[in-house]
């Protein structure tokens, strides 16, 4: 009907996690003071929640082998939730005594993912994330859990909402009261989102999904408003479109938060992020970097933006 409304939430909430995943995919080393750098100028766009790091292993991601002093250099800005990636109970007491007061867990939908990711069948790596929730409820830190490949896996192909409700049925076990799916590799599509989401929150009406899509085959701002038709306003971004993931072939970044921040708003969709600001920031850290990882905004500048009117055509004599 020409006079539906195209009815979307009129706020949402964006977690940069550039500092995270867009670094960790980084072959050369970034120096800590460019990273802290980054995180404060990305602060000041108006994000008030930032993945700084993960407490992996040195070995198993160098590119993060800083993350406690990263953590004690920008503890202190204000009006930032600090979160961190760890994939195991080590890493959790090392987060938390850095100071980090919200842990995301690491969990893959399929077997192959998992044991690409973590050495572990997805059974058995659920098992090793109990330890974690233990040791955080005892030191006054929150949780969230997150799914990769939530969508589809690059070894096993579509992954249906079937396998997925064995791993949140855990997770809501464990206590778990928000859940980041990821769409590790690009594969998801609009349809699916909907309809996956779908049965989720009617299957779990408590929980809280935050969506984490990568832009590897141009589908991340179609599966956001599919996200957003089912009422999920928390996604997760990647200034520059930075990122991938190490353990998943043909991984490319995750929507660039200039092309989110831009489409949200856009489509009615307040952010409480300054656009101009944000594209400023993906400059310098493009600069920085020396690359983007694919961003619409830092090639065409928003829509708003305007060229003087051509004063007539060029003729081309044959």
């Amino acid at each position: 009907m020409a006079d539906q409304a195209f009815l979307l939430p009129t706020k949402a909430i964006i977690c940069e996690v550039a500092p995270r995943d867009g670094f960790q995919a980084e072959p050369e080393w970034i120096p800590t003071d460019k990273k802290v750098e980054m995180i404060r100028s990305l602060a000041k766009t108006g994000i008030t929640t930032m993945e700084v790091t993960s407490f992996v292993h040195p070995k198993a991601i160098p590119q993060l082998k800083d993350a406690e002093e990263v953590v004690s250099r920008v503890h202190d800005i204000e009006n930032l939730h600090l979160r961190a990636l760890v994939p195991n109970l080590t890493g959790a007491q090392r987060a938390v005594n850095a100071g980090v007061k919200k842990l995301k867990l690491m969990l893959s939908a399929t077997d192959s993912h998992s044991l690409s990711n973590a050495n572990a069948t997805v059974i058995e790596a659920q098992n090793k994330l109990e330890p974690i929730i233990e040791y955080a409820n005892q030191n006054d830190t929150k949780v969230g859990g997150s799914i990769s490949v939530a969508f589809g896996c690059p070894y096993e192909g579509k992954v249906g909402v079937n396998q997925l409700i064995p791993i949140l049925d855990r997770y809501q076990k464990m206590g778990i009261e928000e859940v980041s799916l990821a769409d590790t590799t690009g594969m998801a599509t609009p349809k699916q989102v909907y309809e996956t989401l779908g049965v989720l929150k009617e299957t779990y009406p408590t929980l809280t999904f935050s969506m984490h899509f990568h832009n590897t085959r141009g589908m991340a701002l179609a599966n956001t408003i599919s996200a957003l038709q089912q009422g999920v306003i928390r996604f997760d971004s990647s200034i520059a479109g930075l990122g991938g993931c190490p353990y998943a072939p043909g991984a490319s970044g995750n929507v660039a938060t200039e092309d989110l921040v831009h489409f949200l708003h856009e489509n009615g969709v307040d952010t409480g992020i300054n656009l101009s600001s944000v594209i400023t920031t993906a400059k310098e850290v493009k600069n920085i970097i020396g690359h983007d990882g694919g961003s619409f905004i830092l090639q065409a500048g928003p829509s708003a933006d305007l060229h003087s009117k051509p004063k007539s055509q060029q003729k081309i004599n044959n």
